[in-house]
Parts: structure tokens; C-alpha cells; sequence
């Protein structure tokens, strides 16, 4: 071969005249193959790229079908009929035919045996409607009455079904016919239903036409990974006493699950559902897989059981998704699905954690009259949703304690968004809700930003103690002398940190810049100040907890003052208040201070932590100031004439916004004010007015301090609680402004 492709090439160099005959043969002939080459390029069709191999199906005849119902196969541990890779042809025009397919398969499916066979349809092209309920042993539900060729082991799935009958009878839900005929007394037709002993695959199957498999009780698992359902598929009242599996399934059609029970695993990952889909009054026994399904029409999960877990994570709903009355006993997931139209879960129960993370609403979600058991709360973190587009509906005063969020970092847009929407909706406690979520959020990143572990700022002992290594710890200091870190998952880019270490200390690090001295007290007192406005009013967003608040303060203010007046000495001459007098203030304090408890406990999320940070506002100053008065004893002028003075000259109900606490020393304005009286028996009100007065400046009386003879301990007292009240003032307008539905709309929507 060389020697002849060297004289080949000599032939062409060498242009001799003796050659020129074999050099034009071998153009003539390259042209040639070059031009059919291009032809069949252009004129055959070539398959695409990557492209499935097209299947080899064999059309079924009843001498093949003996064939396979004589020589069963046994896969995954099930005895079962290959039919696989078949055409099946069971139109009418080839009526005998499919008489004859029903008539041979439904014997041998039925035959008694302690091994069931079950049916392989895989990857078989099914042409015409496939009436599968017709290849099950009809039997009723009846103990007494169940057909003697079922197992003990089938017999007790048989019996699976009255328990969940019961269940539904129990909870007052809608039941399916075989259930109610299933507790009557007498026995009825309509009380049989079709048994699928064997297992049944139809894996990447194609059914030209209509299917059904509608009130079927399935023993063995069904597998139906990436079957084709081009017509209607009716599923209703189907019952899968073992796992079913859904995923990758196309139905181009209506899809009917309606009244279908899965007693155990039931996966649609993936499942394309182009027509709309019924799984009303369906109950699902264990975990319900939806992940990454595609719902193009109406979706109806109405009235739907969950027992396990159901997740729709990464589900597109095209059209409407209906969750009305649906009971979810366990999580569902939501997470990153997307709704296109209204999704309803109106008078819907909630058992555990609603997981909407990254979720897209684009239109409308209704929680209307939805129940939410104690461990049940709504996750919106990351949640895509415009306010002005959509609209999140729920029991006003309800939905918003509902709705949390991992962090504040990457949700404030989503709490904007959602307080917006419902301040649209004028569900003002549920928007103001939403806003004291945030804050507490806010007040947790400042304490961690005080006590925490900053990357960029601790040292290495800090480091080591908190669970890296001494190498670790000095790679850390190393890399933020170069540049300091921005987010935690820049310590995976050192080549001394493992990812499991960094999952064990992620959670206690935080990462911003360091504070300085004067900056660690900045975010000190915002922290003081954002926990005080959490503890004693929610943010401005709970009116009667500042109310039980100013009630405590008022009421142990008026006492003070009324012990300090009343009960001035023992010796030599008592001055102390009567036994009478003594009752009612006591009797009074304690209503009201009651009063303040509940109203505290009743409206308050932290209750504790609110007495606690009013105690310490009220108690610690004024008891030793007490205390003092007492150790030093009183020996004044005027002992028997009392400390406090009212205004004679009218008595109404004022606003005392600009009242000072001790009376002007001008001649003119002591004549007005007349010292309280003591044979009076009415005379203990007037410490709570005073205290009042102080606190609210709201009064019917205008009861002030006397300037003469007056100990600076009692003058010191009456000051504070007037620095207090123009403090407390504040706090309940600022609350009022937020809670007050008119005023609210006219700050936030002007």
C-alpha cells in the first residue's frame, strides 16, 4: 500500500504524459463520491441529537399472549406477566380481540395462589381505552364475605380500609360509597370493589386512549414512572395499599384521583399534568412526593387527608390550586413553587410547619378561617411577592402571627411587602404584627452584634474556644489582616477549614465590622431602647398591653403616695390612716394591679420579661427613696396638714399636659389650692388622681404637691413618676397612632 501511494504521488509531481489518463480517472471518480455524499446528506432525514432510540414494540396476538401467560417472569421479587414493549391493540374495530385479552388475562390474574401475579405493560403503545378495573377479582369489602382466595396477609390489607372509613366518619369527612356501604348492615352491590392482587408496571407506557382503573383496591405496588395517559385517566376512588409511584407521568388529559386512598408512599415528582386534575376527598397515609410537578389547569386537592408529610417543592401551578378543607397533619412544602393564579386554603387544618420559602404568589393566597395548631406557623422567608399585584388573605388578627422568617438579612422586602398587603386590605393588628416580627428580628442581630463572636474582630482563644483549631484560628487572623471576611462562607475558601467544622460553628459566628468602644455604645442603647418598646408596648402595636403597664404604675404610684401621706409616724402622736380607709386602698391596689397582670399576660408575647423590665422602671429608685424617708423620720412644720393640695375652684375632668407636679409659690394660686382632707372617706381616690394626673396627665382634680415644709424625698418621688409619665405619654399616642385603624391609614397611605 505504500509503494502504491508513493507511486501515486510521483505520478502527480512528476505531470509525466504517460500518467495524465490514471490522474483524471482518480478526479473523476473523487467528484463522484463527493456528490452522493452531499445527497444523502441533504435528502435523508437524519435522527436529532441525543435523541431517544425509538422503542421496538411487537404487536400482541392471543398466541403470544398464552405465551407470556404461560412463562411469567419474576422482577424486583413479584411474579408478573411480561407484556413489555408491546403494541396493544384494543379498539373496537378489533373487538375479538380485545374480548379475548380481557377474558384470558382477568383468569390468569385471578387464579388462587399464594403468589399473586401481577402485569408488566412497559414500555408497550396501548391503543384504544384500557379498562383495567375489569382485569380485578370483584369481591365484596364484607370480613364474612371476602373471596376465600385471598391471603391472611391480603385479607388484613382488605381490612386496612375500615379503619380508614372510621377515620373519615370520625373527623365528619365526606366518604366514598365503598365506605359507607362498608358500614351498613346489610350488604349491598354497590359494596364490591375490583382487587389487583399482582403488582402492576407501566413503566414509560403509552395509552393512546381513555383509562380506568376507577374503584380498584391494588395489594402490590403500581409503578407508573414516565407513562403517557394522551386521554382521560380515571384513577377515582382507587385505593394503593402499597407505594405507587407517579414520576415523570404525562397526563395530556383529565386526570381523576378523586376519593383515592394511598395507604403508603405515593411520588408524582415530575408528573406533567396538562388538563385539570381532581384529587378531592383523597387521603394520603404516608409521604406525598409533588416535587417539581406541573399543574397547567385547575388543581383540586380539596378536602384531602395528608397523614405524612406533602411536599410541593419546585411545583408550577399554571392555573387556579384549590387546598379548601384540606387537613395536613404533618410539614408541607412549598418551597421555591410557583403560583400563577389564586391558590385557596380556606377552612384548611395545620399541624405543622407550611414551609413557603422562595415561593412565588403571583395573584392571590387565601388562609381564610384556617386552623393552625400550636407547632403550625407559616415560613415566608425569601418569599416573591409583589403587594401590588398580589394578595395574601387571612382571619384578621390571625394571619400575621402566623407568618416567620428565618432572618432579617434578605426578608425585610418580604415583610414590607407583606405589612403593605395587608395594610391595603386595612388588616392594620396583622400589619403591625408583621412590623414587631421585624424588630424582634432587628434586636436579635444587635445582640448578637454586642455578645457575639464577630470573625472579624475576636481573637484566637476566642476562636479555639468556640470550636476551631489552634491552625484554624491563626489561618482566620491571618486572612482578615489581608482583608476582612464579608460573609460567613468565605471560611470555606481556607485550605486549613472543613466543611464539617464550619457547620458545627456557622450558627454562633456573625459577621460585620469591628465596633469601637463609643460604637458598642451606640448599639448598647439601641438595645436597651428597642427591648423596652418590645417589652412594654410590642412596638406600638399592642394597646392593652400598655394599658395593663400604665394600670400597674398607676395603681402602685397611688399607693406610695397614699402611704407616704397617710402614715407618717408612730411616735410621739400616731399619725396613721383608718382601718376603713386602710381596706379600700388595699382592696383597690390590688384590683388594679390584677387588672394590669392580666391584661399584661393576656396581650403579651413575653408576659415575664414585661414585669420584670417594669419592676425594675418603678421599684428599685422609689423603694429606696421610701426607705430613706422612713430611716430619717419626719420632724417638719405642718405634720398634720396633708402633703398634697387640690384646686378648689373647679373640679372636671382636664387634660393636664403642661401641670407640674408642685404648686407655684405666687400668693394668688396658694389661695386656690386647699390642702385634701382627711375625715373624708372618699379621700383615698385622691392619691390615685394625683398618680394619675402624673402618669397621664389626665385628672379630675388638679392635685399638686404644697411648697412649704415638704421633705425633698417626697418632692424627688413626685418628679420621677412626671419624668415616667411624659415617657409613658408618648408611648401610648405612639401606640394609639399605630393601632387606630383611621389615623394608621392616614400615616403609612398619605
Amino acid at each position: 500500500m505504500y509503494v502504491a501511494r508513493r507511486s501515486l504521488f510521483e505520478c502527480i509531481i512528476s505531470q509525466e504524459p504517460g500518467h495524465e489518463f490514471i490522474w483524471a480517472n482518480w478526479l473523476k471518480t473523487a467528484g463522484w463520491l463527493i456528490t452522493l455524499c452531499t445527497l444523502l446528506f441533504f435528502l435523508l432525514p437524519l435522527p436529532a441529537w441525543g435523541a431517544p432510540a425509538q422503542i421496538e414494540r411487537t404487536p400482541l396476538t392471543p398466541e403470544l399472549l398464552q405465551e407470556r401467560l404461560h412463562t411469567p417472569i419474576l422482577r424486583e421479587g413479584n411474579v408478573v406477566v411480561d407484556l413489555r414493549q408491546m403494541v396493544i391493540d384494543l379498539r373496537p374495530e378489533n373487538a375479538s380481540f380485545r374480548d379475548t385479552f380481557y377474558q384470558i388475562l382477568r383468569k390468569e390474574l385471578q387464579k388462587a395462589g399464594s403468589k399473586p401475579l401481577g402485569l408488566d405493560l412497559s414500555y408497550s403503545l396501548i391503543q384504544g381505552d384500557f379498562a383495567g378495573s375489569d382485569l380485578g377479582l370483584r369481591t365484596p369489602l364484607y370480613a364474612q364475605a371476602i373471596a376465600p382466595i385471598f391471603t391472611s396477609t391480603e385479607q388484613e390489607q382488605l381490612e386496612r380500609l375500615r379503619g380508614v372509613c372510621l377515620q373519615s366518619l370520625a373527623l365528619a369527612l365526606p366518604s366514598s360509597k365503598d365506605c359507607k356501604s362498608l358500614l351498613a348492615t346489610e350488604l349491598l352491590a354497590s359494596s364490591e370493589i375490583s382487587v389487583f392482587r399482582g403488582s402492576l408496571t407501566l413503566i414509560e407506557t403509552r395509552f393512546n386512549g381513555t383509562v380506568q382503573f376507577a374503584n380498584t383496591f391494588f395489594l402490590q405496588p403500581v409503578d407508573a414512572q414516565g407513562a403517557i395517559f394522551n386521554q382521560q385517566a380515571n384513577w377515582t376512588e382507587t385505593r394503593f395499599s402499597r407505594s405507587a409511584s407517579f414520576a415523570s407521568t404525562t397526563f395530556k388529559k383529565e386526570s381523576q384521583f378523586q376519593d383515592s386512598i394511598f395507604f403508603e408512599k405515593a411520588n408524582f415528582k415530575q408528573a406533567q399534568f396538562q388538563q385539570s386534575t381532581n384529587f378531592q376527598d383523597s387521603t394520603f397515609g404516608d409521604t406525598a412526593n409533588f416535587i417539581q410537578a406541573n399543574f397547567k389547569q385547575l388543581a383540586k386537592f380539596s378536602r384531602v387527608q395528608w397523614q405524612g408529610n406533602a411536599d410541593f417543592s419546585n411545583v408550577h401551578f399554571s392555573e387556579q390550586a384549590q387546598f379548601t378543607q384540606a387537613i395536613f397533619k404533618q410539614f408541607l412544602l412549598f418551597i421555591e413553587a410557583t403560583f400563577e393564579q389564586a391558590v385557596s386554603f380556606r377552612e384548611a387544618q395545620f399541624n405543622q410547619l407550611v414551609n413557603l420559602e422562595g415561593a412565588s404568589i403571583v395573584n392571590q393566597a387565601d388562609f381564610s378561617d384556617a386552623g393552625f395548631a400550636q407547632a403550625a406557623c407559616l415560613n415566608v422567608s425569601g418569599l416573591i411577592f409583589n403587594s401590588n399585584q398580589a394578595k395574601i388573605l387571612g382571619n384578621p388578627g390571625q394571619i400575621g402571627k402566623m407568618l416567620v422568617v428565618s432572618g432579617l438579612q434578605s426578608n425585610q422586602s418580604v415583610l414590607r411587602n407583606l405589612g403593605q398587603n395587608f395594610r391595603q386590605l386595612q388588616q392594620i393588628g396583622d400589619a403591625n404584627q408583621l412590623e414587631y416580627t421585624k424588630q424582634r428580628l432587628r434586636l436579635k442581630d444587635l445582640s448578637r452584634r454586642l455578645v457575639g463572636t464577630n470573625i472579624n474582630s475576636a481573637s484566637q482563644e476566642r476562636l479555639m474556644k468556640l470550636g476551631f483549631s489552634a491552625i484554624q484560628a491563626e489561618a482566620i487572623a491571618h486572612r482578615r489582616l489581608q482583608q476582612e471576611f464579608r460573609n460567613k462562607s468565605e471560611l470555606l475558601t481556607l485550605a486549613d477549614i472543613d466543611y464539617d467544622t464550619y457547620t458545627q460553628v456557622s450558627s454562633r459566628l456573625m459577621v460585620s465590622e469591628p465596633l469601637s468602644p463609643f460604637g458598642w455604645l451606640l448599639q448598647a442603647w439601641s438595645w436597651l431602647m428597642l427591648s423596652l418598646l418590645l417589652l412594654l408596648s410590642g412596638y406600638g402595636t399592642n394597646f392593652f398591653l400598655v394599658l395593663g403597664v400604665g394600670l400597674i404604675a398607676i395603681a402602685y404610684f397611688g399607693l406610695l403616695f397614699w402611704l407616704i401621706d397617710r402614715f407618717r409616724r408612730l411616735l410621739p402622736a400616731p399619725i396613721t390612716p383608718t382601718s376603713y380607709e386602710t381596706t379600700w386602698m388595699l382592696t383597690s391596689f390590688s384590683l388594679l394591679l390584677l387588672f394590669g397582670i392580666l391584661a399584661i399576660f393576656r396581650t403579651g408575647e413575653q408576659p415575664w420579661l414585661t414585669l420584670g423590665c417594669l419592676f425594675l422602671i418603678i421599684f428599685p429608685l422609689p423603694m429606696t427613696l421610701l426607705f430613706r424617708l422612713y430611716q430619717q423620720g419626719r420632724y417638719h412644720n405642718l405634720m398634720d396638714i396633708s402633703y398634697f393640695t387640690e384646686d378648689g375652684t373647679l373640679r372636671q375632668l382636664r387634660l393636664l399636659i403642661g401641670r407640674l407636679p408642685v404648686i407655684p409659690r405666687y400668693e394668688m394660686f396658694r389661695e386656690r389650692y386647699l390642702p385634701l382632707l382627711y375625715h373624708c372617706r372618699w379621700n383615698w381616690l385622691n392619691y390615685y388622681d394625683f398618680s394619675l394626673n402624673n402618669l397621664l396627665k389626665l385628672g379630675f382634680n388638679d392635685i399638686r404637691l404644697r411648697d412649704q415644709h415638704l421633705p425633698g424625698i417626697i418632692t424627688t418621688l413626685a418628679w420621677y413618676q412626671w419624668i415616667l409619665g411624659l415617657l409613658y405619654i408618648t408611648l401610648l399616642l405612639w401606640t394609639l397612632s399605630r393601632t387606630i385603624p383611621g389615623l394608621n391609614l392616614l400615616i403609612y397611605l398619605k
